[in-house]
């Protein structure tokens, strides 16, 4: 039997070959070019220089200082508005005890005339065993219904009066809540600045910290410096003033001398006399206003100088620890002048002079928002509470941009 042909076609095999190689060449510079791309897309920051870290911790901490005199002003406020709401809810009781005793007593009437009943009066009159004493519990009748009349009268004018102080107690209670909130605003507000400030310090390695200590020595001999100068220039324009003031002194008794020649020995001596005690009183004038202020400065200096070395403490006020406006306020309380709580007020108080004409006692504020403050204590140096973390001390007054002064009495 012939053997049948398969109709089948043979297989023809077909090599595929996988390019291996290529892919992963392929795969590697694709890595390659995003990491350029990653590297040029973020780049790593440049490191601030120590001057500029400075600048910026020395702008939060002045931030921070006017925050304070925010939280300051909000809590004298709130102090103030907790007393007046605490006297409104105690008149509020006592109005509310009266209203209760005046309801009691028409109470009672109204129970006397519910046993006694209602009866026309021409059948009393003719029921009466006696029309007299008819006519004169009449009278009585009147005088009791009266008395009724007032009873209600003085019901509806407590019951008035205890409304409108309940009203009253309302919205202070409002303005209480409303004031409070903002305390607690200043004091977060206080608190970040702060923290971004020890946040910058604190990355600072021990050769900046170094760098940023040697910059605060430079600052501070700059602005000893400008004390310096000044103080150089108020005892000169002092010693002019006195050689001046010497000069007319002289010329006065001169002119003295020669008037008592002129008019006789005997006029001489009176008019002498005369003269003295007038130029005496003259000075003794300028000397008594100027002593007297003298006098109140000396007090607040000594408690400032004995303040020295104690922390600064936003929103303090002693006898631990102080803020700026603290310790001016405390000062000057022991001279018996009472200052309000924050520079923004402070600075309001007295008479405004110029930085030329400080004296001893003198408050000088700093800064375009008058965030900051300082106690004069004479040749261009002050007495003050600077900062977070540093102590009360002396300072020169032109370690911070001066805005203004005041002599507060």
């Amino acid at each position: 039997m012939p053997v049948l042909a398969s109709h089948r076609k043979p297989r023809t095999k077909v090599r595929t070959t996988t390019p291996a190689v290529g892919f992963t060449t392929a795969a590697l510079a694709s890595v390659t070019l995003l990491s350029t791309q990653s590297a040029t897309a973020a780049p790593v920051e440049p490191k601030p220089a120590i001057e500029d870290v400075q600048k910026k911790v020395d702008e939060l901490y002045r931030q921070a200082g006017s925050a304070t005199q925010q939280y300051n002003r909000a809590k004298a406020a709130s102090t103030a508005q907790r007393a007046k709401v605490d006297t409104l809810l105690s008149d509020v009781a006592k109005r509310t005890e009266k209203i209760n005793e005046a309801r009691r007593e028409l109470g009672a009437f109204a129970a006397e005339q519910y046993r006694t009943g209602g009866i026309a009066p021409t059948a009393t009159f003719f029921l009466a065993d006696d029309p007299q004493a008819y006519f004169d519990q009449s009278r009585l009748m009147s005088r009791s219904t009266e008395r009724q009349q007032k009873a209600v009268d003085d019901f509806r004018t407590q019951q008035a009066a205890a409304s409108k102080k309940r009203a009253e107690a309302v919205q202070s209670l409002e303005l209480l809540t409303e004031t409070q909130t903002t305390l607690r605003s200043s004091k977060q507000k206080v608190q970040n600045k702060l923290t971004e400030a020890r946040s910058l310090l604190a990355k600072l390695t021990a050769e900046e910290k170094a760098r940023l200590a040697e910059l605060e020595r430079e600052k501070e001999a700059e602005a000893k410096e400008k004390a310096e100068k000044l103080a150089r220039r108020q005892a000169a324009e002092a010693k002019e003033r006195e050689e001046r003031e010497e000069a007319e002194k002289k010329a006065r008794e001169e002119a003295a001398k020669e008037s008592g020649g002129d008019s006789g020995s005997g006029s001489g001596s009176g008019t002498g006399t005369g003269t003295s005690p007038g130029s005496g009183t003259g000075t003794g004038t300028g000397t008594g206003t100027d002593g007297s202020y003298a006098a109140k400065a000396e007090k607040v200096l000594a408690f400032a100088r004995a303040q020295i070395g104690k922390p600064y403490v936003w929103g303090a006020s002693g006898p631990a620890s102080y803020d700026c406006s603290g310790l001016t306020q405390a000062a000057w309380r022991e001279a018996g002048v009472t200052l309000p709580r924050t520079t923004w007020d402070q600075v309001k108080v007295g008479t405004r002079v110029a930085t030329s004409d400080l004296q001893p006692g003198d408050l000088v504020f700093f800064y375009d928002d008058i965030s900051h403050v300082g106690i004069y204590k004479g040749d261009g140096m002050m007495i003050h509470a600077p900062k977070p973390g540093a102590n009360v001390r002396e300072e020169s007054i032109y370690y911070m941009p001066i805005y203004g002064s005041v002599r507060p009495a």
